[in-house]
């Protein structure tokens, strides 16, 4: 596991103050705007920055507790760093970029080979080249491949993608899904991007001025009411697990299965059994009292009231049980009213708009969906 609990206050008012244990595997994202004090987590991960009091510790071994007044140097930690921009060498070669990550670590500490890096991240073709004649997105496969040769036992990744322009961006995610997948490798990953996380992450730390608003899997964290001073009131939902289930060309239409049901979306670029994510913003699902008849949204799920909270303003959350499964809606309080929403109320969801990994980033089955 890896757990931060840590204090920490500078000079002009910021103030920082978390306090989450999360698997020492897989993607785990800080996210929050900026300020909210992301990167300054992982610099006193990596012990760039030196908390006032608290404790770090990364898979039992104990990087800093103040208590104890134990603060592990920053090349004896063993932690590979990431950058926003990647600060390669601007007078060497890719290949000698690379190869003074090698030279960082111990040769008994080589788990991870210079041609495993080259092949998963791509740069084969690279190597010869100087850092000013590559793209943005290839500068950082370089850094992250870096980064990977040092033999780190945990990887910070500082909003790696930031710099990048949207077609770069749409380059180099498929590098750090293979990374995620293949490399076993635990990743602390700064963003405050939601598509980024959305995509990438398996564990959610949520931030907010210093703050930690929520902690743990992210299906489970996206789904949070106390998500709303991060993510904004029009972006809270639920994030689904779906299996690919058929496709049908005709209409350029795939159906993925989830716990609560079946979601019927355009067409996904994966094979029929493969597992893709889903996300579902709560305003995106409208609710009703009987099964709607011609109606153009083709996604009809029968639900069941679960909870019903009135927020200031006009709208009212409501949590929906589908299946096996939940959904998060957002409707009008006066709607809510309207319809007599309370839980164990039989109700029908209509999902009007899915975001799909590895489909167009939106669609819609109907126009306009503020909550009504």
């Amino acid at each position: 596991m890896i757990e931060v609990a840590i204090r920490l206050a500078r000079p002009g008012g910021f103030a920082l103050d978390c306090d989450f244990t999360v698997p020492a595997r897989g993607v785990t994202a800080l996210f929050g705007r900026s300020g909210a004090g992301k990167t300054t987590i992982i610099q006193a991960v990596a012990g760039v920055v030196r908390p006032d009091a608290g404790r770090i510790v990364v898979a039992g071994e104990v990087f800093f507790d103040s208590a104890r007044r134990i603060d592990v140097p920053i090349e004896a930690r063993r932690v590979g760093y990431v950058f926003q921009d990647a600060r390669l060498f601007p007078h060497l070669p890719v290949e000698r970029n690379l190869r003074y990550g090698e030279r960082r670590s111990r040769a008994v500490e080589r788990p991870i080979g210079f041609e495993a890096v080259v092949a998963l991240l791509g740069i084969g073709h690279l190597l010869a080249r100087r850092p000013h004649t590559l793209s943005g997105g290839e500068r950082q496969r370089v850094a992250i491949g870096r980064a990977l040769l040092a033999q780190p036992r945990l990887l910070l990744m500082d909003e790696p993608l930031a710099a990048l322009d949207e077609a770069r961006r749409t380059e180099i995610l498929p590098y750090l899904e293979r990374l995620r997948d293949t490399m076993g490798l635990p990743i602390l990953y700064v963003s405050h991007s939601l598509d980024e996380v959305l995509r990438l992450a398996d564990t959610l730390v949520a931030l907010r001025e210093g703050r930690q608003v929520a902690a743990g899997p992210l299906a489970q964290v996206m789904s949070q009411p106390d998500m709303l001073p991060v993510l904004g009131r029009f972006d809270l939902g639920t994030l689904l697990d779906c299996e690919v289930v058929r496709h049908d060309a005709d209409y350029a239409l795939s159906t993925l299965a989830f716990a609560g049901g079946e979601l019927r979306v355009p067409q996904v670029e994966r094979a029929v059994g493969a597992t893709v994510r889903a996300r579902v913003r709560a305003r995106d699902v409208a609710i009703a009292l009987a099964k709607p008849e011609s109606v153009s949204v083709s996604n009809l799920l029968p639900a069941m009231v679960e909870d019903v909270r009135a927020q200031e303003g006009p709208y009212a959350d409501i949590a929906l049980r589908v299946g096996e499964g939940r959904l998060a809606a957002m409707v009008t309080r006066e709607s809510a009213e309207r319809l007599g929403l309370r839980p164990g109320l039989t109700v029908w969801a209509m999902v009007k708009s899915v975001a799909v990994e590895g489909s167009r980033p939106e669609f819609r089955d109907a126009g306009p969906t503020a909550p009504r």
